[in-house]
């Protein structure tokens, strides 16, 4: 401990120590505060730009490649490694900012319970590598938490085919944590799952950017709960054989398909407003998906031309059924017609008459505990459809 504090002394440009030697108020280089933190310890950031030195960060597994075994080369901005910090401002109302300028950059690696929270990170760089799965925080074998954080402004890229910055990206051993942050202006993905991770992104704003709002593929699992997710290429999918529980999120305005199933993922949609979007509300691409879509609204959907699929509101592109539960949907004008390769008397055709564009509030009776039975609302009454229905109902 002696050492340590000689140390702080000598480093006081970058950091005040508090009374507690395990917190420690940080007005200058954050990374070499994070160097010298132990296990557990806490930094509390004055009000101001953080700004990361970036560095090569070379890596022998690609989180989004064919062969996993692919050599990677990338960027970091500011490292977290082997141990758990908590890094907040030090006035819950400050506004603190780190910048990156690099393709991974806040990197978490192996940390279990680290938490970030009431920050802004942007400013991040596209890695020329097309392999690299570059985002404005990178979580791999670590446990992390993500609160009330602002991740936009990372709007790099290199061209029209290659990948951007995701917001987040979860990789091997990832497990995160995503509460009530603003995910906005990112150039790729919002929220990122590849091989072994897991996550759960509730309450979210997710908002403009390329590729998928939340993208869960190889054998990743998410759980997405009441998030408003709009203007990507796609709002929330299932890829590979990964598995998806999205309830009470809202997917708006995105180019292509809301919700969609491929591979052989399993994908459980309850109680999601697809509306609005540029092709289709909902879509069960293949065979060898599974899943149950019940109670969620399809509306308003096909403004844009046929791209990734029909302009309806529910597809099942091959009408196989096997393993699915589709039932108490509700779909109202979509332009090329609301179902398309299933049965569409098990679905229920009326206005939502939303109270709103933003809310998606219904008012129609049709919507009002006509949902599944098996699903009960908080109240415990039978389910409404859309997002103020069933047990995770978003509060109107």
């Amino acid at each position: 401990m002696l050492k340590r504090y000689v140390f702080f002394l000598i480093c006081l440009t970058v950091f005040v120590q508090r009374a507690r030697a395990d917190v420690w108020r940080v007005h200058g280089n954050l990374q070499e505060a994070i160097n010298l933190a132990a296990d557990g310890d806490t930094l509390l950031l004055e009000a101001g730009h953080y700004v990361a030195d970036p560095a090569a960060y070379n890596e022998a597994l690609c989180g989004n490649c064919r062969d996993q075994r692919t050599e990677v080369h990338a960027t970091r901005g500011f490292v977290i490694d082997a141990k758990r910090l908590v890094i907040r401002p030090r006035v819950r109302s400050a506004f603190v900012s780190l910048d990156t300028h690099a393709g991974y950059g806040v990197l978490v690696l192996n940390s279990k319970g680290t938490l970030i929270e009431n920050v802004t990170i942007t400013g991040g760089v596209r890695d020329p590598d097309g392999s690299a799965t570059d985002a404005a925080v990178v979580i791999r074998g670590s446990t992390v938490t993500l609160r009330r954080c602002r991740i936009y402004g990372n709007r790099d890229f290199r061209d029209s085919t290659v990948v951007g910055i995701a917001g987040v990206a979860v990789r091997e051993g990832g497990d995160a944590r995503i509460d009530n942050c603003l995910i906005k202006n990112n150039s790729w993905d919002g929220v990122a799952l590849y091989r072994g991770a897991t996550a759960q992104i509730k309450e979210c704003v997710i908002d403009s950017g390329r590729g998928v709002g939340i993208g869960v593929t190889w054998d990743a699992v998410a759980v997405a709960l009441r998030n408003r997710i709009s203007h990507y290429w796609k709002g929330i999918g299932s890829f590979g054989t990964a598995t998806v529980v999205a309830r009470g999120n809202a997917v708006f305005d995105n180019l292509g398909w809301g919700i969609i199933a491929s591979g052989a993922s399993t994908m459980i949609a309850e109680n999601n407003a697809s509306v609005h979007n540029g092709n289709c509300g909902i879509a069960i691409w293949n065979k060898g998906t599974r899943g149950r879509i019940i109670n969620n609204i399809t509306a308003f959907n096909g403004w844009h031309k046929e791209w990734v699929c029909p302009c309806v509101g529910f597809w099942n592109q091959e009408g196989d059924t096997t393993g699915w539960r589709v039932a108490y949907n509700l779909v109202w004008d979509n332009s090329a017609g609301n179902v398309q390769g299933g049965d569409s008397t098990a679905f229920i055709a009326a206005d939502p008459q939303f109270s709103d564009s933003l809310g998606f509030i219904p008012r129609a009776a049709a919507t009002k505990e006509t949902g599944d039975p098996e699903l009960t609302n908080p109240d415990g009454t039978r389910s409404d459809i859309g997002i103020y229905g069933g047990p995770e109902a978003a509060q109107p």
